[in-house]
């Protein structure tokens, strides 16, 4: 025998939280549903958010035991020149239950503490991941800095995340803080889209693993549409994001096919949130009785169809173990320039 293999609480890491993302968006999506769909509507996005809570327990549970056991995975997150965005999926994810507990119940003492733990945990983080671009790439650690296999779409969770924050931080009654925050999000949104242009012209796109990460182009302007309307901002201007989110869907859908043709793996999920998020600022911008109130219906619909089939396949691989294991490791290639 060559040893045992590695334990699998071991993989665990914060990618894993793209899971509480993808169903507290579809959560609030039906949540958005219930003016067209009544009251049945409602009761799904209950049900929804019911299970996201228990995902939400397990993964932090699990989370933590591989801090103790495991600390030095938890570097190998934070030093990895692709995974470490990943990072800010837990305070994403905390900002987004406190979400979806604001939605269903109203604000509360609980729903406060967990905005807060998310806002302050995403400025941190995206103060953190941001710093990393100064640090230019030393000779033999081409991970140390801003290199080009590391520019994916990602780099949107971090940078772009801070958009959230109106979400329940305008119900909450922190409207100052919360746009404070959501200008972050506004301001880096395009930077980091230009980026991801500029790396595909550059060394071509990024690993095929991580090609479902594309429809996380969709996410910024949905997110930003729905936090515009939390201000009171003109409604033209929710519309103009609904606009770009939809030519995002449009966009990354010309990935579909390959994507599906790919074998099931983690970074799947990434498509999960984006798709909810513009399904339910379709809801809001709809009206009852119109056409676009079916094709709000139809993006609800879709998003959860494929929430639905992640969830399946999230259970087959990990009862065969697929999940749990080491990730192929991203190559860095470097791009000689000319002289």
């Amino acid at each position: 025998m060559n040893g045992a293999p590695p334990p699998r609480l071991a993989f665990v890491g914060p990618a894993w939280f793209a899971l509480v993302m993808g169903l507290s968006g579809l959560a609030l999506a039906w949540h958005r549903a219930v003016p067209l769909m009544g009251e049945a509507a409602g009761a799904v996005a209950w049900a929804v958010a019911a299970l996201d809570a228990a995902v939400a327990l397990a993964l932090a549970l699990a989370f933590g035991l591989r801090l103790r056991r495991h600390p030095e995975a938890w570097a190998e997150d934070r030093r990895h020149p692709v995974r470490h965005p990943f990072v800010a999926a837990l305070p994403v994810s905390l900002m987004l239950l406190a979400t979806v507990a604001v939605a269903l119940w109203g604000p509360t003492a609980p729903a406060r503490l967990l905005w807060w733990l998310g806002s302050l945990g995403q400025f941190a983080a995206t103060a953190w991941v941001m710093a990393r671009w100064w640090r230019g790439a030393p000779a033999g650690d081409r991970a140390a800095g801003l290199a080009w296999p590391g520019v994916t779409p990602v780099l949107f969770i971090p940078v772009v995340g801070n958009v959230l924050a109106p979400l329940a931080g305008v119900p909450l009654g922190h409207e100052a803080w919360a746009a404070a925050q959501f200008g972050i999000g506004v301001l880096f949104w395009p930077v980091v889209l230009v980026l991801i242009g500029v790396r595909v012209a550059v060394q071509g796109p990024w690993p095929e693993r991580l090609k479902p990460s594309v429809f996380i182009v969709i996410a910024p302007p949905a997110v930003v549409g729905l936090g515009l309307l939390q201000f009171g901002a003109p409604l033209l201007l929710a519309w103009a994001c609904w606009g770009a989110a939809l030519f995002g869907l449009a966009w990354a859908g010309t990935q579909a096919r390959a994507i599906a043709a790919m074998p099931f793996a983690l970074p799947h999920w990434a498509m999960s949130f984006p798709l909810a998020a513009l399904a339910a600022l379709s809801l809001r911008l709809a009206v009852p009785g119109t056409p676009f109130a079916l094709l709000a219906l139809a993006l609800l619909a879709l998003a959860s169809l494929l929430v639905a089939a992640l969830l399946l396949a999230t259970v087959r691989g990990l009862r065969d173990g697929s999940l749990l294991a080491p990730e192929p490791v991203a190559s860095i290639q470097v791009v000689p320039t000319a002289h």
